[in-house]
């Protein structure tokens, strides 16, 4: 597949998750090409300051999503707590309140799936640091819909249980350090 059919990127974290999207999310464009639409697990709660930490470290625009909100390039898309975030068919987001996927609400397995019906080849989907196994049947989703399917060395992971459940479910998925997933998304947007 070539890199220039991608259309949308989803990441999947939990444990560590702002260790490992403070590696890479800063080094992307503020015309980066891509929207990229993230889970972390997150209390349920507490009001998350994660999209404010990361959007004092980032040129791309980072918020937290919004329900019915269209999808745009140059855009990092934050789960809230307590909230699924999902892609529907018209590249549009949605929050819901369904019941927690593992545990979890919002579920990185129903972002992932919703974001490879929506997108199909054109989705790249990577699960990072966790410790659950979310993800690991949303990223097969992902392959499975013919999009590439990335997680992170779980021997680089803060908490390898995570990247290490997606690549048994998916053993197609290609493995990469924080440094190569890096370089991974940056040349998505390369001109071919």
């Amino acid at each position: 597949m070539s890199t220039s059919s991608v259309e949308a990127v989803v990441i999947g974290a939990s444990a560590g998750a702002l260790e490992a999207l403070s590696a890479f999310l800063p080094t992307l464009p503020k015309d980066y090409a891509l929207p990229v639409m993230i889970v972390v697990h997150l209390p349920p709660d507490k009001n998350s300051v994660m999209a404010d930490l990361l959007k004092s470290k980032c040129k791309i625009d980072v918020r937290e999503a919004e329900d019915k909100e269209p999808i745009r390039a140059a855009t990092v898309y934050l789960a809230p707590p307590d909230y699924h975030l999902l892609v529907e068919p018209d590249k549009r987001l949605s929050l819901s309140s369904d019941d927690p996927v593992h545990f979890s609400r919002p579920s990185i397995d129903v972002l992932f799936e919703s974001a490879a019906d929506a997108y199909g080849p054109g989705l790249v989907g990577l699960v990072l640091t966790g410790g659950s196994s979310d993800g690991a049947n949303g990223l097969r989703a992902v392959h499975q819909a013919g999009g590439q399917a990335l997680v992170q060395d779980p021997a680089t992971a803060n908490v390898p249980l995570m990247p290490q459940s997606a690549l048994e479910a998916c053993p197609s998925a290609r493995v990469m350090s924080l440094p190569e997933i890096t370089t991974f998304l940056n040349h998505l947007v390369q001109p071919a």
